[in-house]
């Protein structure tokens, strides 16, 4: 069964093509199109051995979509057709009550809607390359797995906030989470390396969007992000926790209105907005080493949420088995490895400088004498997005096979 599965970031689109059969998945191709939106997008695509490289007008998420297939299905492309597809993934982020994984729909489609302006950077987009695709290949069944499912084990008193009872009944107005299929891999991997069911997790998803995730025994718990992908963690160029209070004083003072300052909160605070850079972390380490005093300022309030959520998650768990670090920055970031475990030996925490300087891939960065484990584990989305979309499609096959019967 040959599943695409489609990740959409705000100005980026990755997919990834495999061929699913029992427990055996390959990758049959890959790609990705950055700066959309922009005047030169680049285009990336790698089928087996064979990698191109180009730059092309790319307007919206819905084209990048439509170019991915015709890579697909073009010279060089791994499929005689688009028919050859049993199912679209959608790495999927918000749809309140409608969690889980599930086929896309209007019902679908309107809750999506309904949470613009709680994920601005990713359900308008994603809504549009759905949309866009069920007209243009009805025959091809989407499925949207949402990043929300992996948290619907966390119990009422880690996912409820302290407002009037009716705003979580009545508006949905609770901690949802996100990186649910990041966070769901990490604990099934945990699980492989380790040969245990049992282990209790804090996993760290760092990147241009970060998460904290505290898991026991393969269920979540716990996680950093809330009712929006803008909470939690400081983000590239999202703000993380923010007192709601500030915003009425801003408003008188800075005669800005609500949403412009949202906007603000959106795309111009976290990282970017305290150390002035792009908010990529490799600018902002490398500006700090040369001393510059606001790019430090990110890196200490970074590294110190980081912190805070780790140690509040090994005592709700009431102990740990394993701190894993994944993500473009988690996995590759030894700086902020070093820097999260510094001072931890209390808790068990004892981070060798060698291992973790050259941890390449899925490493064991630990010292021998600490009692818990601190990996790092390339995250896998796609593959976890894959295996839940060929499900639903199964799932819908047999149904339609025996409403015939």
């Amino acid at each position: 069964m040959k599943i695409l599965v489609a990740n959409l970031g705000s100005t980026s689109f990755k997919y990834r093509l495999f061929d699913l059969e029992g427990a055996t998945a390959t990758q049959l191709a890959r790609g990705g199109i950055d700066r959309i939106g922009q005047a030169e997008s680049r285009c990336v695509v790698e089928v087996g051995n064979l990698k191109s490289e180009a730059t092309a007008d790319v307007p919206d998420h819905a084209a990048a979509l439509r170019m991915c297939l015709d890579q697909l299905t073009g010279e060089g492309g791994c499929l005689a057709s688009v028919d050859e597809i049993a199912g679209i993934g959608f790495k999927a982020v918000h749809a309140g009550r409608l969690s889980g994984v599930r086929r896309v729909d209007d019902e679908l489609l309107a809750e999506m809607e309904d949470l613009f302006d709680v994920a601005p950077a990713h359900n308008p987009p994603y809504v549009k390359a759905m949309r866009t695709l069920k007209a243009a290949f009805p025959q091809i069944p989407l499925v949207a797995a949402l990043e929300t499912g992996f948290h619907d084990t966390i119990p009422a008193a880690h996912r409820s906030y302290a407002v009037p009872t009716e705003w979580e009944t009545k508006y949905g107005i609770k901690r949802w989470g996100f990186h649910g299929a990041s966070h769901r891999f990490i604990a099934g991997r945990v699980a492989d390396l380790t040969g245990k069911s049992d282990q209790k997790v804090v996993s760290c998803h760092l990147g241009g969007s970060s998460s904290i995730c505290a898991i026991d025994c393969g269920t979540s718990i716990a996680t950093s992000m809330g009712m929006s992908p803008q909470s939690g963690l400081p983000q590239n160029n999202r703000v993380g926790d923010f007192d709601p209070f500030s915003l009425a004083y801003l408003m008188r003072r800075t005669g800005q209105s609500l949403e412009e300052l949202l906007a603000d909160l959106a795309n111009k605070g976290g990282l970017a907005g305290l150390s002035g850079t792009s908010g990529d972390l490799r600018d902002i380490e490398n500006a700090a080493g040369k001393g510059e005093a606001r790019s430090q300022l990110a890196l200490d309030v970074y590294v110190a949420a980081i912190r805070q959520y780790v140690g509040g998650y090994m005592a709700l768990l009431g102990g740990c088995d394993a701190i894993v670090f994944t993500g473009g920055i988690g996995e590759n970031s030894r700086l902020i490895r070093e820097r999260v475990c510094e001072r931890m030996e209390w808790a068990g925490l004892v981070l060798d400088a060698q291992k973790n300087a050259e941890a390449k891939g899925e490493a064991l960065a630990s010292s021998t004498d600490s009692r818990v484990a601190i990996w790092t584990i390339p995250t896998n989305e796609e593959l976890v997005v894959a295996r839940q979309t060929a499900v639903v499609v199964s799932t819908n096959r047999q149904d339609a096979k025996s409403a015939e019967t």
